[in-house]
C-alpha cells in the first residue's frame, strides 16, 4: 500500500475539479487530484463538448440539405448532401481526445499529481484509491469534493437496450430513423434538434405544460417555431409510461388522457441529473445535505472544517462554468486569499436552434422586487442578423425603474450564446442602462441589439 500526503486533495477531475487543481498548483499548493475516468469529467467527455460538436455537424448538414432543396434566395445551389455518421462521430471523438490531452498537460504544467482510480473516504482527511498498481492512500490538509452528476433514470424506463441517456446518444453508431425524447429540458431539445437535422423523426414528450420551463414563454416561442419547421413533434402535458412489449415504441399518456404509442428505435431519457454522492464513502464524514446535494455556504465550505464541495454535487444551477468559477475561488481561498463570487452573473445557455441565453433576473422575477424598465429589440431590425437570415429572436434588458441598474438580460436568436459574456459582465460590474447604451457596439453586429434594447428601455431606441 502506497501513501502520499498533500496540502490539497481534489476528488473529481471535471470542469470544477481540474480548474481548482490547476489554480491551486499555480499558487504553489501541493495538490493531488483523483479521477476514475478521463480528465474533463462529464462535460468534456460525454456532455458539453461532444454534444456541441454533434450540434454543429447537424447544423452544417441541415444547412446543406436546405440549400439543395431551394432554388431561390441568395443564389446558392448545391447537390443533395450525404452523411457519413461514423466520420462525424470520429471527428467528435478527436476533439474530445485533444481536450483530454490538453487538460492532462495543464495539470502537469501546474505540478498537480494525477491519480487515476476511484476514491473512497476513510475520514475527512483521508481517501483510499484503487489504482491499476494497487491501493493508494492519500492524506490531505484540505479536501475538495467535485464528484459531479449523472443522468436521472426512470424506474419504468431503466437505461439499457433501446432506452439511452445523453451519454449513449452521443456514441450512437448511426442516426436513428425514429427517436423519442422523454424530457423537454435543454439537454433533450439540444440533442433532439440535432438528430432531427441529421434526418431522424423526433418526438419530444414533456410532462409539464411546455418545454424549456426554465425559460419564459417569450424566449421559447422562436424555438417552438423552429421545432415545427424541422418536423419535431412536441407532446406537452404528456406522461411516458414505459416501453411496448416488443421494445420498439414508447407508451405515452397524452394530455387528454388517451394512450399513444410512439414508434422509436431509441428512447432518449433526459429528465434531469442527480448528484453523484454514492460510492465515495461520504457516510464516513457525515456532511450536512440539502436534499440530495451537499450543503455549502457562499464560499463552498461544507459543514466539516477543511472540506469544500463544488459543481453539480452542490446543486443548481448544474453548469460547467459555475463549477469552474467555484473551483478557482476555492483554490484561492485555500491559498489564503479573500474571495467571493456573484451568483447572479451566471449565464444559462440553451444550444437549441435558435439559441437562448439568460443571465440574472427574468422580467417576472424583477417585477416581484419593484418597478422595472424593460427594453426589447428584435433581430428583425438588426442588419447583421438579416444578412445571416437569422431574424427570429430578440435581446431583452430588464432594469430597475428608479436607478436603471440592470437586473437581467435575455436573448434568443442565431448564435446568441456568444453574447453571454457581455451580458454576464454587465451584471458583474453593476452596470446601468446608460452604461450599455453609451458603449459603442461595432456595426454591423448582432451585439448592436444589446445596445438598442437598453436604449429602448430608456425610451429612445434608434432603429425601431
Amino acid at each position: 500500500m502506497k501513501e502520499i500526503s498533500c496540502k490539497l486533495l481534489v476528488v473529481g477531475a471535471g470542469p470544477g475539479g481540474y480548474v481548482c487543481a490547476i489554480r491551486a498548483g499555480q499558487l504553489g499548493i501541493d495538490t493531488v487530484i483523483v479521477e476514475a475516468g478521463r480528465p474533463g469529467g462529464t462535460c468534456l467527455n460525454v456532455g458539453c463538448i461532444p454534444s456541441k460538436a454533434l450540434i454543429h455537424a447537424a447544423q452544417e448538414f441541415e444547412k446543406a440539405t436546405h440549400w439543395a432543396a431551394r432554388t431561390d434566395a441568395i443564389g446558392i445551389s448545391v447537390e443533395k448532401p450525404s452523411l457519413d455518421f461514423s466520420t462525424t462521430i470520429a471527428w467528435k471523438d478527436g476533439i474530445v481526445s485533444r481536450l483530454n490531452s490538453g487538460v492532462a498537460g495543464l495539470l502537469k504544467k501546474a505540478k498537480v499529481k494525477y491519480v487515476q482510480g476511484w476514491a473512497i473516504f476513510r475520514d475527512g482527511k483521508t481517501v483510499s484509491v484503487e489504482t491499476e498498481t494497487g491501493e493508494q492512500v492519500i492524506r490531505a490538509e484540505t479536501v475538495v469534493i467535485a464528484t459531479g452528476s449523472a443522468p436521472v433514470e426512470l424506474p419504468f424506463l431503466p437505461f439499457g437496450g433501446p432506452v439511452i441517456s445523453s451519454t449513449e446518444a452521443l456514441a450512437l453508431k448511426q442516426v436513428p430513423q425514429q427517436l423519442a425524447v422523454v424530457g423537454g429540458g435543454y439537454i433533450g431539445l439540444e440533442l433532439g434538434v440535432a438528430f432531427a437535422k441529421l434526418g431522424a423523426k423526433v418526438t419530444v414528450v414533456e410532462a409539464l405544460p411546455r418545454v424549456l420551463p426554465q425559460y419564459d414563454a417569450e424566449l421559447v416561442r422562436p424555438v417552438m417555431k423552429r421545432l415545427s419547421a424541422l418536423g419535431v413533434e412536441v407532446l406537452t402535458g404528456a406522461k411516458a409510461k414505459g416501453l411496448s412489449a416488443k421494445g420498439d415504441a414508447l407508451l405515452v399518456e397524452t394530455a387528454d388522457g388517451k394512450d399513444k404509442k410512439i414508434a422509436a428505435d431509441h428512447v432518449l431519457v433526459t429528465v434531469g441529473r442527480r448528484p453523484v454522492t454514492e460510492g465515495w464513502g461520504l457516510d464516513q464524514i457525515d456532511l450536512d445535505m440539502a436534499g440530495r446535494f451537499i450543503r455549502i455556504d457562499e464560499q463552498c465550505r461544507t459543514s466539516m472544517r477543511g472540506i469544500y464541495a463544488i459543481g453539480d454535487v452542490t446543486g443548481e444551477p448544474m453548469l460547467a462554468h459555475r463549477a469552474m468559477a467555484q473551483g478557482e475561488m476555492v483554490a484561492e481561498i485555500v491559498a489564503g486569499h479573500w474571495r467571493s463570487w456573484d451568483k447572479r452573473a451566471i449565464p444559462a445557455v440553451c444550444f437549441t436552434d435558435p439559441e437562448i441565453v439568460s443571465v440574472g433576473l427574468s422580467p417576472d422575477e424583477a417585477k416581484a422586487q419593484g418597478e422595472t424598465r424593460i427594453g426589447i429589440f428584435p433581430f428583425s431590425a438588426n442588419g447583421r442578423a438579416m444578412t445571416m437570415q437569422g431574424e427570429d429572436g430578440f435581446v431583452r434588458v430588464v432594469a430597475r425603474a428608479d436607478n436603471h441598474l440592470v437586473l437581467g438580460i435575455q436573448a434568443v436568436g442565431q448564435g446568441v450564446s456568444e453574447l453571454s459574456a457581455a451580458f454576464s459582465l454587465t451584471l458583474e460590474m453593476g452596470a446601468r442602462l446608460e452604461d450599455i447604451a453609451g458603449t459603442i457596439h461595432a456595426h454591423p453586429t448582432q451585439s448592436e441589439a444589446f445596445a438598442e434594447a437598453a436604449l429602448k428601455a430608456l425610451g429612445h431606441a434608434l432603429h425601431i
